[in-house]
């Protein structure tokens, strides 16, 4: 079967090395693989930190997608002959005060209530945890099961398996998708028997049957900023997470921190009020971060959706061909196993995986336009 997929993030990618791997002729059309939302990512992999009330259904998928990622990132290795960055040393949700204190308290009972694996620790046990950690901290939440990976690392392991597996890659525009082709902005008809429309924030035109297809899609705006270790001081070894920023150290040396979440439509200018803000509480909870190297500040658009849900599924029910990998939101890297593997099963007429189901595009009732 061929198969043509619009959008080359971290999910598009998945998807296409995951259809290659199995057998099918396989065409991504994006400009700039990788180069998006999946290359300003965190790298988090944190269901149990963002484990929110009201939002079970999307703990569960992240929860099964957590457990997939030890083996998927074995797998990405060997078929990309390089390593994707993935690590497993936990995160500490710490809080500066007591009002942040309360609040971690309120989100062990909403983990404890999931069945989840969260440990409350002392001040104390915190920095033993974590030795770089102000002694201001007054507490915090071990997350054991939240892990990372870098990337970056990720997207070029990524686009290495694509490569290994025999995917065709298109550096163009996509201008419309519809039953069995991608339309490009040059004027070239990519055809298929099942077209995957994985674009992120950005919607191209769907068309089903002769009639436009609106997804509810919006961009959120996310700037980060990466530092670099020195030899001058002690620097963190695992995820730290607080009410407004989140601290991610790469075994490499690079030091991760965001995330605002702005809805600025599609600007993604970095701007000096975030980075400072972004600065200031990472210092607050890593005080040696002073003495890192300031390497980079930017901003992504992450695709977000009115639930703040991924869109996995056909986008019609009369339209089989064409299904959305889309709205990932904050979650994009975390999700890319489950969702690659949802896809590929929808590709080849077999069921997904129960935990993907209540995710199909349908649950909105103004899809169609």
């Amino acid at each position: 079967m061929k198969v043509a997929i619009a959008g080359g993030g971290v999910i598009g990618l998945a998807i296409a090395w995951r259809a290659a791997a199995g057998g099918h002729e396989v065409v991504l059309v994006d400009p700039y693989p990788g180069r998006a939302a999946s290359w300003a990512a965190g790298g988090m992999l944190a269901p149990v930190a963002e484990a929110y009330q009201g939002e079970e259904t999307i703990t569960a998928l992240g929860v099964a997608a957590a457990a997939r990622w030890q083996s998927w990132a074995a797998e990405v290795r060997d078929a990309a002959g390089a390593d994707p960055g993935y690590t497993r040393h936990g995160t500490l949700v710490v809080a500066r005060d007591q009002d942040e204190l309360a609040a971690l308290l309120a989100l062990l009972d909403v983990q404890q209530r999931q069945g989840l694996r969260a440990e409350r620790v002392s001040s104390r046990e915190a920095r033993h945890l974590e030795p770089a950690l102000s002694p201001a901290v007054r507490g915090g939440l071990w997350l054991e099961d939240d892990h990372q990976v870098d990337n970056r690392m990720y997207v070029r392991a990524l686009i290495d398996a694509c490569g290994r597996a025999g995917v065709s890659f298109v550096h163009e525009r996509v201008d419309v998708c519809r039953d069995r082709a991608i339309e490009l902005t040059s004027g070239l008809v990519v055809s298929a028997d099942a077209v995957v429309v994985a674009t992120g924030a950005w919607q191209p035109r769907i068309d089903v049957d002769g009639d436009p297809v609106t997804l509810p899609i919006r961009p959120v705006k996310g700037q980060i900023v990466r530092l670099q270790a020195t030899a001058s001081a002690v620097f963190p070894a695992k995820t730290v997470r607080a009410e407004n920023v989140y601290v991610i150290p790469r075994d490499h040396g690079e030091i991760a921190i965001g995330a605002t979440s702005e809805e600025k439509g599609y600007d993604a200018t970095v701007t000096a009020g975030a980075v400072r803000e972004l600065l200031t509480s990472a210092w607050e909870l890593l005080p040696a971060l002073a003495e890192a190297q300031l390497v980079e500040a930017m901003a992504g658009l992450r695709p977000g959706t009115p639930d703040n849900a991924p869109l996995i599924g056909p986008v019609a029910c009369g339209a089989p061909t064409v299904i959305v990998a889309m709205g990932h939101y904050r979650h994009g890297v975390l999700f890319s196993p489950v969702t690659a593997e949802a896809v590929v099963a929808m590709i080849e007429g077999a069921p997904p995986a129960p935990v993907v189901d209540p995710f199909t595009p349908d649950r909105f009732t103004a899809v169609r336009a």
